[in-house]
């Protein structure tokens, strides 16, 4: 209650001078004003809906007792601390470290052989939805992805040829412009298991409340993050939502990565544009290359071939059918039994994160599988399929989830005067290198009032190093 508390008070607090009243005549200047405060007043009253499905989120996996934090120093940050629209999320950091990590982009001036007069022209070819500027920030983005990367675009065009048509069919469901899906490689590099080291985690890296808001389930069995359909209709609700609020899609591309309350506070400190390059340098530092980021993954995907690009084979079925499971199912019964691969069932059904289907009658889960497996799963006898070392299998995944889920305990703590990292590692018994890693730290320096994130038994695996395998 304390934390809803602090939310609404941030609420009110963009709301501007003058929503007590006026004690004199209203000029043409104070009525807009004032019709302004009136407009941000109905959003607030919308916005109790949100709180009061929040009431529910909050108890996030990642407690931490209050006497450590009151003992310790250590803050609980449920990382949903923006306001109006920034009740959604606000990552720690923006752009996916899988895509950016050995480039410095604040800093870096990548030059290329192809001229900027060419770019410039394939911009306008392109014939976007969207107003695709040029400068030097835009373009190092657009040599990043079409130049500097080529392994894992090469990738991610091999996964886009399977996840795009199912973005694309969401999208324009919605009446949402349809390259909003190069989104999703900003985000993760279309990897359906992304996690972030702020908790977000999917193709569309959701955090655990935003995900809740729009409707995405999760329990120790599923999470809908991971589920790509689902989750591509959440984040496009999310947009929906983000540019009935801006009427302008930088604006509301923006807010995806950093909130709408950050982008609320650029415009305000813009003087009140909303065109994306007046609010630029009053946006976070991390945001700032989202926009820049969005149109170069554009770029590359549009143009890869004039840079040798080809899509790799990624081992991704050309189709796919579904079945619907009223029974608790572990995919390696159906490995054993039917003889679909792990790999497959993995990548086709990332939401179950224990390699369980946990079906019923009464709420059935879906299953999908490669379509050249569907005449032998048909043919196979349901029951030798479900009690198939039923008891064995369930009962050791069940434990190894208890044993995952206890050693994956997460806090946060906020570095006070005096902390080094040496002091920090040791107080809660890991590794200087794995608080490293955790927080993706370059060097040993810390600031009064940074916040690091420790796995208290060191369970944490990046994502990159989980095997996919059985």
């Amino acid at each position: 209650m304390k934390k809803l508390s602090i939310i609404l008070l941030a609420l009110l607090m963009v709301l501007p001078a003058g929503a007590q009243g006026l004690k004199r005549k209203p000029s043409k200047k104070d009525l807009i004003h004032i019709n302004e405060v009136a407009g941000l007043k109905r959003k607030l009253d919308s916005l109790q809906q949100v709180v009061d499905s929040l009431r529910s989120c909050l108890a996030i996996d990642e407690t931490i007792v209050e006497s450590e934090i009151e003992e310790n120093g250590i803050e609980y940050t449920p990382e949903v601390t923006d306001s109006l629209m920034n009740l959604w999320y606000q990552k720690t950091r923006s752009i996916n470290p899988q895509s950016f990590e050995d480039f410095n982009m604040d800093s870096v001036s990548f030059s290329s052989n192809v001229s900027d007069s060419v770019m410039i022209q394939r911009l306008k070819d392109m014939n976007s939805f969207f107003t695709l500027p040029f400068n030097e920030t835009v373009k190092n983005y657009m040599v990043l992805y079409s130049e500097r990367m080529p392994s894992r675009m090469s990738t991610v065009m091999g996964l886009s040829e399977y996840y795009f048509p199912i973005f694309e069919s969401t999208l324009a469901r919605y009446n949402l412009p349809l390259e909003l899906k190069y989104m999703a490689i900003i985000e993760s590099m279309l990897n359906p298991v992304a996690t972030s080291r702020a908790g977000a985690r999917g193709m569309w890296q959701f955090m655990y409340s935003t995900a809740r808001i729009y409707g995405l389930h999760i329990d120790s069995f599923i999470d809908e993050r991971l589920d790509v359909e689902k989750a591509v209709d959440a984040a496009a609700r999310y947009m929906r939502d983000s540019y009935r609020v801006f009427g302008d899609w930088a604006l509301a591309i923006s807010s995806y990565n950093c909130g709408a309350g950050n982008v609320s506070k650029a415009i305000r400190r813009a003087g009140g544009s909303r065109e994306f390059w007046d609010i630029y340098p009053y946006l976070p530092r991390e945001t700032r290359g989202y926009v820049p980021a969005f149109i170069g993954a554009m770029y590359a995907m549009t143009y890869y071939k004039e840079y040798s690009l080809f899509p790799s084979e990624v081992g991704m079925p050309a189709r796919v059918d579904t079945f619907h499971i009223s029974k608790k199912l572990h995919f390696q019964q159906i490995n054993e039994v039917v003889g679909v691969s792990m790999d497959d069932l993995h990548n086709l059904n990332p939401q179950y994160i224990h390699d369980i289907i946990p079906g019923t009658a009464k709420d059935p889960c879906v299953l999908q599988l490669p379509y050249t497996w569907t005449p032998v799963f048909l043919s196979v006898n349901q029951d030798s399929l479900y009690n198939h070392r039923a008891s064995q299998l369930m009962s050791e995944e069940i434990q190894r989830a208890a044993e995952t889920r206890k050693s994956n305990q997460r806090i946060a703590y906020r570095v006070k005067s005096g902390d080094y990292l040496g002091r920090i590692a040791s107080r809660y018994g890991v590794s200087v290198n794995n608080l490293k890693k955790w927080n993706n730290l370059k060097s040993n320096n810390l600031r009064v009032g940074q916040t690091l994130y420790i796995y208290k038994n060191g369970g944490y695996i990046p994502p990159a190093q989980k095997s996919s395998g059985s």
